[in-house]
């Protein structure tokens, strides 16, 4: 099992936006770890507390992970921290050294772990 982490930013509070960067940063973690949902055996999900209009685990659904567990969390807060921002943590089924992962951070979130950021 393995883990790969991303994030992105949301440029405003409303459904469609939350729905699409959260579907767009799962879809590049994908293709770029080459998995597919069958690798996936769960996701958890934070989003920032000024991002309240849609889980980004129902995003996540209505593109077809119907028996993938998801659960979203809210991110803790903190102090001068990445305003509208989604992060993931996917857990995969797949042999892959950990050097190999490539974790994805989009928008704003690339500040976040330039040292993964490949």
């Amino acid at each position: 099992m393995r883990a790969i982490r991303g994030a992105i930013t949301v440029e405003k509070n409303n459904y469609e936006k939350i729905k699409d960067s959260s579907q767009k940063l799962i879809k590049e973690i994908m293709e770029a770890n080459n998995i597919n949902e069958e690798d996936i055996i769960s996701i958890i999900f934070t989003a920032t507390s000024d991002l309240d209009k849609m889980y980004p685990a129902k995003a996540i659904r209505e593109v077809g992970f119907q028996y993938t567990p998801l659960m979203c969390c809210q991110e803790m807060e903190v102090k001068n921290s990445l305003e509208k921002c989604i992060r993931i943590m996917v857990h995969i089924d797949k042999k892959i050294s950990k050097e190999k992962i490539v974790h994805i951070y989009l928008k704003k979130a690339k500040d976040l772990r330039k040292d993964l950021i490949k």
